[in-house]
């Protein structure tokens, strides 16, 4: 094996298509949060589990702990700057964002391809983030529209006309 710097392996990760997702939590007065993450992955359908990590320090942990609520939601192909958005931290986040509250008082982002309204149910250490697995609650599904994809550190998309030929 050839010895590699954290450089290297992020180059190396970078290989690797992932979908782009927002996720959406409350904080404990009620404020609404959101962060985007490519980590989050399919885990079992019985039960329904999800994972995704976060920074041990990131300021959002406390409220993505075991028994909170969250909303994941894949983004389509033109939500490019949403993607861009809620990857820096700012106030008042979802002012310029057009979002409703979903029956959990969870912000709810729109025109998504899909949306995944989980609980926490276990946390796991992994280096210098935390592995969130989560049940998920309810989801909706917009399979007619098309997901962003990041890889190679760009956003991308699918032509579906390859992949499913009319």
């Amino acid at each position: 094996m050839t010895p590699f710097t954290s450089q290297d392996l992020r180059k190396g990760f970078a290989s690797f298509a992932t979908g782009v997702t927002v996720i959406t939590c409350l904080d404990e007065s009620a404020g609404h949060h959101g962060i985007t993450i490519s980590s989050f992955n399919t885990v079992s359908l019985e039960p329904p589990l999800i994972l995704w990590s976060l920074k041990k320090q990131s300021r959002l942990m406390p409220w993505v702990e075991v028994g909170k609520m969250h909303l994941i939601h894949v983004l389509e192909r033109s939500q490019e700057q949403l993607a861009m958005h809620f990857a820096t931290v700012k106030q008042d986040q979802f002012l310029s964002v057009e979002h409703r509250l979903a029956a959990s008082g969870l912000t709810q982002i729109e025109h998504c391809v899909a949306y995944y309204e989980c609980e926490t149910v276990s946390v796991h250490t992994g280096g210098d983030h935390n592995i969130i697995v989560a049940k998920v609650i309810s989801l909706k599904n917009h399979p007619e529209r098309e997901p962003l994809i990041f890889a190679r550190s760009k956003f991308v998309g699918l032509d579906f006309s390859e992949i499913n030929p009319a």
